[in-house]
């Protein structure tokens, strides 16, 4: 009982600690947004931990540990400033959204949709990753994002009525399949978070940053199964704006093996995204256990 009356307290401090950052000036919420990042990067310990001893492990023979604790405390402010810019959501509109994003590569979404099959669009949780959504959506593109339910239903429900504002609708997980292949069926868009180790979902090992890595394989098992362009998209922080990169459509494996096709796709894609990674290591969210699952 004292541990649900705890979430709601929690709730509804951060509700209106959320009204305050959307009222106040955009150059003042960031700036309160850094501040909240880099208290999170020294009283949450446990995910500091984790995440100095991921950049560790992928950058530790390339940067010294000043370096190293720079880009973690970077790491902590990008998550503050994206939390103030999805919770700033509502003052989007087409008429300010060049302002804040820039689309890089949207011939190559048009030149996906002109085969009629839809796009699968797989990203990671870089930059700012929500922004992705609803400059799709702004910009008219048809389609869903595939997400997971929060533990807690308040969050749930605030979260995706933030992503609502601008018709971004979710699939979750555990939905039914059709919903999904419907929205391809029509030549839309689905978007899919996939950079995570989630051992609820279909996975297989691939190389990430040269260590095996449990990587969910449904992005590519839907373009395999659907005849679906399998595009890589991320968003980049560049200061107070963004740019959205659609990369070029994965060449798919298609050998007649589908598990064999599947990890060399999930591959293919995950090289892309570490790519960029490897260019914005600050914009990642490197306090996950992204390689905690083992190979049997």
């Amino acid at each position: 009982m004292k541990f649900k009356l705890r979430r709601y307290v929690l709730y509804y401090l951060a509700r209106c600690l959320a009204i305050l950052v959307y009222i106040m000036p955009f150059s003042m919420a960031l700036a309160l947004a850094d501040i909240i990042g880099l208290l999170a990067f020294w009283t949450v310990r446990k995910y500091a931990k984790i995440t100095l001893e991921n950049l560790k492990f992928v950058f530790g023979s390339e940067k010294t540990d000043k370096e190293i604790h720079r880009i973690a405390r970077q790491v902590f402010r990008n998550i503050a400033r994206n939390a103030v810019e999805l919770v700033r959501f509502p003052k989007i509109s087409k008429v300010n959204i060049d302002n804040l994003i820039r689309i890089e590569g949207s011939q190559i979404l048009e030149a996906e949709f002109s085969k009629g099959k839809g796009i699968v669009v797989v990203t990671g949780h870089i930059g700012n990753w929500e922004m992705m959504g609803i400059t799709l959506r702004i910009k008219g593109y048809p389609g869903v994002a595939v997400g997971k339910r929060i533990y807690f239903h308040k969050y749930d429900e605030y979260l995706n009525s933030l992503r609502r504002c601008h018709d971004v609708n979710i699939v979750y997980r555990d939905d039914s399949p059709r919903k999904i292949l419907k929205v391809l069926k029509s030549n839309g868009i689905v978007g899919i978070v996939a950079d995570q180790d989630v051992d609820s979902v279909e996975g297989v090992f691939i190389n990430f940053f040269g260590k095996k890595a449990y990587t969910p394989a449904g992005p590519a098992v839907l373009a395999q199964a659907t005849g679906a362009s399998l595009v890589p998209v991320v968003v980049i922080r560049e200061g107070r704006r963004h740019r959205l990169i659609v990369d070029d459509p994965i060449e798919l494996a298609n050998t007649g093996n589908k598990e064999a096709d599947t990890v060399v796709n999930t591959q293919r894609w995950s090289d892309v995204l570490e790519s960029y990674i490897r260019r914005y290591p600050d914009q990642w969210v490197w306090m996950h256990r992204r390689w905690k699952t083992k190979e049997a």
